[in-house]
């Protein structure tokens, strides 16, 4: 390692002391930080052409006044520990650089937003946070073989940059895919790769989104839509929800220039929007002129019945936007989804995209594309979805079996569900905490599972469960400790 002094031949100081002087400024302003190593004698005299008993002699003097220690058989390093005197002569540097005229001020960071809440960060015995995947269901062994096969074929994959708008097989096999699975008709150029679902959001949120657009969205809905819309200074309109999804009579009749939706799967309460209601909000949008995002963010299980067209499958009129990810099927840290816009903001989306960075790693999405083209994904969903479908219903008897006849939610897809709580029971979020105290997550709306506006008609009788990392066990024994934890609460065995 090469270190940053430069020596003056002509200065009146000598070449030992420019070398501790320099040494001991690039410790005390952090550049050689504690347990750094630093160049053997030898090495350090070579590259500054100087003798080695010269850096001896700093070496020596660094030691004695503990900025130095060398360590037997291994070399010199920063010291761990700097005395008290370094820390002073640090703070004495500092003030002591010269201030001509005022002191600039910082301009103002124009980015307001915040970050999602997310689950506890406390370890739990149980954990019913929703939409996590389980490791174990993770194809490890077929995954590795495709990846070993497209490594093979690797070419100049490596040493170049791909298309920004995402691997030409990738975006034929998601269409193809699409085109099965929710009856959207679409081209692979109508196709965008992301980092998942939010890096998603985000492009479309470049798109149409200005300051005091208005933005409609479900109440509650997905947090990490909410929180980002806010962040591009959008006017938020919350839409309230009922049992049959968005209540689409309630939609703004004019002015919203965008609409977040989870028509399949209502996030977080698991409702489904029917058809006619598809249809009229369809229709809403074309007389407003308004886009919408439809995020279809766990359609890939569906366990009762066959699912619905997806949205963008019914749109005429272009102005449905489809937000897919592959975090539920296969991973979130594969950071791995979909964008698929309509003809008209082809162009501008894949601008946009290339401005937010030069596409995804490749292996990865040469991996997917193989995964799916081959097959190995749907016998995969099939498995997935059969494991679900079992631990869903274990959750389902282990609350009836504790609490009676439980009023549930978003049973018929997805990887979590809804409780809602009878009347004679505290809120969601002393239950919430309760559990918490016990080893135990079950999630209020608005605590890290969803975004409510502070003033949604479910918010203080909603508790959410997901189902998917845990198995059949660890459920039956969370709700047991659950129901324990619970007893202790006379009004709710009235």
């Amino acid at each position: 390692m090469a270190i940053p002094i430069v020596l003056d031949h002509n200065s009146p100081q000598s070449l030992q002391g420019q070398i501790f002087e320099q040494l001991r400024h690039l410790i005390l302003g952090g550049k050689l930080k504690p347990g750094t190593p630093i160049p053997a004698s030898r090495v350090l005299a070579e590259q500054l052409g100087t003798s080695r008993n010269t850096v001896l002699l700093v070496y020596d003097r660094l030691m004695a006044e503990g900025y130095l220690q060398a360590r037997k058989a291994i070399g010199t390093y920063v010291n761990l520990e700097l005395p008290e005197t370094c820390l002073a002569a640090t703070r004495r540097i500092a003030t002591s650089i010269p201030v001509q005229g005022e002191m600039v001020r910082q301009p103002v960071i124009p980015f307001t937003g915040q970050r999602r809440m997310g689950a506890d960060a406390r370890h739990l015995d149980f954990d019913f946070f929703p939409d996590r995947t389980d490791l174990d269901l993770f194809p490890q062994k077929i995954w590795r073989r495709f990846i070993n096969r497209t490594l093979t074929s690797s070419s100049t994959h490596f040493t170049e940059c791909g298309d920004p708008g995402g691997l030409l097989q990738l975006r034929e096999v998601v269409a193809d895919h699409l085109g099965i699975a929710r009856g959207i008709s679409v081209s692979s150029d109508q196709v965008i790769i992301t980092a998942g679902s939010q890096e998603g959001l985000n492009l479309a949120a470049r798109l149409l989104i200005k300051e005091g657009t208005l933005v409609a969205t479900e109440n509650p809905c997905y947090e990490g839509a909410a929180l980002l819309f806010q962040s591009y200074y959008a006017k938020l309109v919350p839409v309230p929800v009922d049992e049959a999804g968005l209540d689409v009579e309630r939609l703004p009749k004019e002015g919203v220039m965008l609409l977040y939706v989870t028509p399949s799967h209502q996030y977080p309460l698991g409702f489904t929007l029917p058809i006619e209601r598809r249809l009229k909000l369809l229709d809403w949008a074309r007389r407003c002129g308004a886009y919408i995002i439809e995020d279809d963010y766990d359609s890939d299980f569906r366990y009762r019945g066959s699912p619905l067209t997806a949205l963008m499958g019914l749109d005429d009129y272009g102005c449905v936007m489809y937000l897919g990810t592959f975090s539920k099927s296969m991973g979130a840290g594969l950071r791995l989804g979909y964008l698929v816009v309509p003809k008209a903001l082809i162009h501008a989306a894949r601008s946009a995209k290339a401005l937010l960075n030069n596409g995804h790693a490749w292996l990865d999405q040469a991996t997917m594309a193989e995964f799916i083209r081959s097959g190995a994904y749907s016998n995969h969903l099939r498995r997935m979805r059969h494991v679900y479908c079992k631990r869903r219903d274990c959750l389902i008897e282990a609350l009836r079996q504790h609490f009676g006849a439980v009023h549930l939610s978003g049973l018929e897809s997805g990887l979590h569900l809804a409780w809602h709580l009878p009347e004679n029971y505290p809120d969601a979020s002393e239950l919430q905490a309760l559990a918490l105290r016990h080893g135990v997550g079950i999630y209020a709306i608005g605590s890290g599972t969803a975004y409510d506006y502070g003033k949604c008609d479910y918010s203080a009788r909603t508790l959410i469960l997901g189902f998917s990392s845990l198995n059949e066990y660890q459920i039956r024994a969370g709700i047991r400790r659950i129901a324990d934890a619970f007893a202790g609460l006379p009004i709710v065995n009235e």
